[in-house]
């Protein structure tokens, strides 16, 4: 009985969560429409944020920050590096992330109707099995940093099944070297937890508190394109070790 409860509660509760996603997106979609033609991308980028406190506020979702070693002023441009664990990783993130970032994601996204105009006019898709395109998302993603603004890259590729964290891929840490900006470390703790991938009535579904880690800037300066898995297996560790000292027990 128990098991049949929380099963009716996961499918209401993400139904909801997908209405709510939904209903707020095509509400503010005429202004996200007409700041990407204007091309202030800046204005849509704060407005992303907005969004996503009005996704959150109405679906029972709070984002918990822990910035591991205090705040501070978050550099631009900068890369964003973190784990993906669900969905809800883009949509927390822009709590922690001050300024205007463009976001690197799977070229699937383009067939989402009214989703897709993030990608198509802001935002970077990449085919993942395609080396060529996904040379052009990184050239494209250097283009923005050139800009000013931030980028946030998942360098797993893929959601990770219930937050154990995949291989990671190299390109963002050499975007960083190639670019001279630092890196911020991100750590989706529960996320996974609260929106599972996997199929709608196969995976969880909660309201709750996401537990987030950031973690401070490192600075890659120090590093050339030839030491560049030395940048990585530092990031990962980094994200590694607040994964395995930080479980979050559902």
């Amino acid at each position: 009985m128990k098991l049949i409860f929380r099963t009716i509660f996961i499918t209401v509760w993400k139904t909801w969560f997908a209405l709510v996603f939904i209903s707020t997106l095509l509400i503010l979609f005429p202004l996200f429409y007409l700041l990407l033609i204007l091309k202030q991308f800046k204005s849509v980028y704060y407005l992303k944020q907005a969004w996503a406190f009005l996704i959150c506020l109405f679906s029972g979702l709070i984002p918990h920050i822990r910035y591991i070693q205090g705040k501070f002023d978050f550099p631009s441009p900068c890369i964003i590096v973190a784990n993906h664990t669900s969905y809800l990783d883009i949509l927390f993130s822009v709590f922690y992330i001050k300024k205007p970032a463009v976001f690197i994601g799977k070229a699937e996204l383009l067939s989402i109707p009214v989703f897709n105009i993030f990608f198509k006019y802001f935002d970077i898709p990449v085919r993942r099995q395609n080396p060529k395109d996904a040379a052009r998302a990184f050239e494209k993603a250097g283009e923005w940093i050139d800009k000013g603004f931030c980028v946030v890259i998942f360098p797993e590729g893929t959601i990770s099944p219930q937050g154990k964290l995949k291989p990671f891929k190299n390109g963002a840490f050499k975007l960083a070297i190639q670019k001279k900006v630092p890196i911020v470390p991100a750590v989706n703790l529960n996320n996974w937890q609260l929106l599972e991938n996997g199929g709608f009535f196969k995976s969880n579904g909660f309201p709750g508190i996401a537990h987030i880690i950031v973690g401070k800037p490192v600075d890659t300066s120090v590093y050339s394109e030839e030491n560049s898995l030395d940048l990585q297996n530092k990031i990962r560790t980094f994200i590694e070790n607040q994964l395995n000292q930080n479980y979050v027990k559902n």
